[in-house]
């Protein structure tokens, strides 16, 4: 049976490396993205090609004019065809008001938004081209269900691609492309990654379900929005937290209770 053929941007490292690994043990072929990490994408490469898969590596900053077009054109050039484009390229800004700046604003804005609306926008227009009911997820993040003092950028732009994604499975519906949306919490990306060292990091005692979530775990959740087996899903929202958002202001008083991640701070003036 043919492989299928998947675009995954941001997928040299932490959860691109886990949705690009997953996909690849699920049939795919895989074209990945890297911005500066090239052992890491060689690495992944590697990974992918264990499974059986081919894997096309591209370095691309995707916050620049005319790169996300290009990478998802050679994607489907090298791959022959495009089932499944997965937007994961992103990087987590934060800043309270006093501190931001139009330079932050614009590389957040075009990294985070810009570049997945016009890799989703190329994808489509090839999937339609060649009949291919396909499937876009994008990968966003519950801080763009939840707001927090200092998270006026990456937060806000995870929130208008979770907005967009819902118009785009509006519009794509007509030709049988399924658009849906990932929003991980807390997930581990650094070190010996597994649920047993997830519950061993930082404050994993405070998420309900005691523990970080790992890359993989992203992975089968994208394999499966992409497979039949989700045909009737699209326009999904689906948080991958362990609970982290759902409990809000805590019932405990004490100071040690916390309040979510961090109780903002009045900004220092002068």
């Amino acid at each position: 049976m043919d492989r299928k053929c998947a675009l995954v941007t941001g997928g040299s490292r932490g959860i691109g490396r886990g949705i690009a690994v997953v996909l690849a043990r699920s049939g795919y072929d895989l074209a990945i993205t890297y911005a500066s990490a090239e052992e890491e994408a060689v690495q992944t490469a590697a990974q992918v090609q264990e499974s059986g898969g081919r894997c096309f590596v591209y370095q691309a900053a995707l916050e620049n004019d005319g790169v996300p077009e290009t990478v998802a054109s050679q994607a489907i050039a090298d791959l022959g065809r495009l089932d499944l484009m997965v937007n994961n390229a992103g990087l987590t800004r934060l800043a309270t008001l006093d501190k931001l700046d139009s330079g932050l604003m614009d590389f957040v804005y075009r990294l985070n938004w810009r570049a997945p609306m016009l890799c989703a926008q190329a994808a489509a227009r090839h999937m339609i081209d060649r009949q291919i009911q396909g499937s876009i997820v994008n990968i966003a993040s519950t801080r763009g269900i939840r707001a927090y003092g200092n998270d006026h950028l990456y937060g806000a732009m995870k929130a208008a691609l979770i907005r967009s994604s819902e118009s785009l499975a509006l519009e794509l519906s007509a030709y049988g492309i399924r658009v849906n949306v990932l929003a991980p919490g807390a997930t581990m990306v650094r070190g010996e990654i597994n649920r047993e060292t997830a519950a061993q990091i930082g404050w994993a005692h405070k998420i309900p379900l005691g523990r970080y979530g790992t890359p993989e775990e992203v992975g089968h959740a994208v394999a499966y929005l992409a497979s039949d087996q989700a045909a009737y899903i699209t326009g999904a929202v689906l948080k991958m937290d362990g609970g982290l958002i759902l409990p809000g202001m805590p019932e405990d008083p004490s100071p040690e209770a916390g309040y979510g991640w961090a109780r903002p701070k009045k900004p220092v003036s002068g």
